[in-house]
């Protein structure tokens, strides 16, 4: 499958009936998205999600690249290292599979990423006029629309700082198979391909070389 071309902000997008969460963690796996649209445990974790109101799954998933990077910082609790976060302003690319849902399920998916109870619908006007809305200080707590696909609007989830405003921190190898199976099962990169974008990332970078990459993801 070819990755999907993201088109910048030209203009304010009215209210969308859909968008495309644009996942670049956990959740370009299908199983774990499934967990926060129908409710449930996903593979490998013990907290269970509540699920979105709406529990149909993505009409279509498409690869994607990205305006920025992908870097590791924080300690996951679920994957004990450094979490996944998107840096919009960072030059360079980041890869991602983006889900066509409606503005309702991309607003029970953002809370529950919030650690929110889901139930109540984003006012999306912000982040659709200037390109990023931060609606609290936490980890997940900012949203991004880096462009659009096909005229519906993209949008993702990351934190308020930057790359540059914060330590990195080094992703356990169970993270990075989980990150590789998703950018492999959604989008046209090799193994070889996924391993060194991945070990070009911050975080990563100096420690997860493309090799011990290749070498993680041959394993079982």
């Amino acid at each position: 499958m070819a990755v999907h071309a993201v088109r910048p902000l030209t203009r304010a997008i009215p209210a969308p009936e859909h968008v495309w969460y644009a996942s670049y963690g956990s959740n370009m796996h299908m199983d774990r998205l499934a967990a926060y649209i129908s409710g449930g445990a996903p593979p490998g974790a013990t907290h269970a999600h509540p699920g979105c109101r709406d529990r149909r799954a993505p009409e279509r998933s498409v690869p994607v690249e990205l305006d920025g990077r992908l870097y590791f910082a924080t300690e996951s609790l679920v994957w004990t290292g450094g979490r996944g976060y998107y840096d919009p302003t960072a030059p360079g690319r980041l890869r991602g599979r983006a889900h066509l849902v409606t503005a309702g399920q991309l607003s029970d998916i953002a809370a529950q990423e919030m650690a929110r109870e889901p139930g109540a619908d984003l006012d999306l006007t912000t982040v659709l006029r200037d390109g990023s809305h931060a609606l609290g200080p936490g980890r997940y707590e900012t949203l991004v629309c880096p462009g659009t696909i096909d005229g519906i609007p993209v949008v993702t989830f990351t934190a308020p700082w930057t790359l540059r405003d914060v330590e990195l921190r080094t992703p356990a190898a169970a993270y990075l198979r989980h990150l590789a199976a998703g950018l492999q099962d959604c989008g046209p990169w090799t193994r070889q391909d996924t391993a060194e974008y991945l070990s070009t990332c911050p975080g990563a970078a100096g420690t997860w070389t493309a090799d011990r990459i290749h070498a993680l993801l041959a394993t079982p």
